[in-house]
Order: structure tokens, then sequence, then C-alpha cells
């Protein structure tokens, strides 16, 4: 088990093709036009509705 004064094993390098290829996914999740529009809205009311139950929660608590 590793602790404070032996780490443990040395992680690899990182990828460095890995940063592109998360922003050329992220890139065609976000697509230009119309869907990309609707799948903006559709995540910002997940976030609102989440955010909501959260509230609620707290509310519903106290």
């Amino acid at each position: 088990m590793p602790d404070f004064f032996n780490p443990g094993p040395i992680a690899p390098p990182p990828d460095p093709d890995a940063h592109k290829a998360k922003h050329d996914a992220a890139a065609r999740k976000y697509q230009k036009g119309l869907p990309g529009f609707w799948s903006q809205i559709a995540d910002l009311l997940i976030a609102v509705a989440v955010l909501a139950v959260i509230v609620g929660l707290f509310i519903w608590i106290l």
C-alpha cells in the first residue's frame, strides 16, 4: 500500500493527443446550427432541474 514516503509506481506520461481528441469530441457534441442549440438548451434544463431538486431538498429538510 502506498504511503507518504513511498507513493508507489510512477504514472505513465499523459497521452499528447488526448487533449485534442477531447476537444474534437466536445466540438462534435455542440455542432453549429439548430441541433447544437437544442443540445445546449437540454443541458441547461437538466442543470436547472438538478439545482431545483437540491434546493427543494434543502428547504424540505429545514
